[in-house]
């Protein structure tokens, strides 16, 4: 399987976002996983060099791609249980190749008019990579939610919005919580270090409802 989390726009979680799905799999399904960073600010490869120094961390393997990476992560699709891809935050060539070829994208965004802004665009890339490649699920999660009660509005408002394009968003999402920032410090992950935590039980949310969506009957973008 080949995983892709992406989006255009920056700050929204993306890294952090793989990062933990990356372990949540590799602990779930005792699978071999691969990581692939396409962000030239290179965030993955710094955490997993980070995880590697700790001989208490299960090992992640990692590798950097740029540009026309489709037939690569084909490739590796065939020695890897999951392929997980890290892009950066803008549209370029190496998100577009992996959205070819990918079963699922997830797409995290902040609850917020700039990263709500980016959906026309995003919309029209999806359906673009959707001609080429059918099956693909595509998803956007909402990150770093405000936790204020008061604040929820904002999120169901999110997810209206994003609906209003023809997206599917889950319902599963993650708060603005300390523990992301310090775990990927650290070269762990939210799961690792507080297992029984809140922020590891929306990894695995975002995670449950992800793949139990089927790529055959994967979203329609109107």
């Amino acid at each position: 399987m080949i995983l892709l989390v992406g989006g255009e726009k920056g700050g929204s979680g993306k890294s952090c976002m793989a990062q933990n799905l990356a372990v949540h799999i590799t602990q779930k399904y005792q699978a071999n996983v691969l990581m692939v960073d396409c962000d030239p600010q290179r965030t993955t490869s710094d955490w997993i060099q980070a995880r590697n120094n700790d001989p208490n961390l299960p090992l992640i393997n990692c590798i950097q791609l740029y540009g026309k990476i489709r037939n690569d992560l084909l490739s590796l699709s065939e020695r890897f249980d999951y392929v997980i891809v890290d892009c950066g935050g803008q549209d370029n060539l190496a998100m577009r190749a992996a959205m070819s070829v990918a079963t699922y994208v997830v797409l995290p965004l902040r609850p917020k008019r700039r990263d709500l802004k980016t959906l026309p665009h995003m919309e029209d890339m999806l359906s673009t990579c959707k001609m080429v490649n059918p099956k693909m699920v595509a998803t956007i999660v909402l990150t770093q939610c405000p936790a204020l009660p008061t604040q929820y509005k904002r999120i169901l408002e999110a997810k209206e919005v994003i609906e209003s394009f023809g997206l599917r968003v889950l319902n599963a999402i993650t708060f603005c919580r300390n523990i992301y920032d310090d775990s990927e410090e650290s070269g762990s992950s939210v799961l690792e270090i507080e297992p029984d935590g809140k922020a590891a039980d929306e990894i695995r949310a975002i995670a449950d409802e992800l793949f139990a969506i089927p790529p055959e009957n994967s979203y329609e973008l109107n």
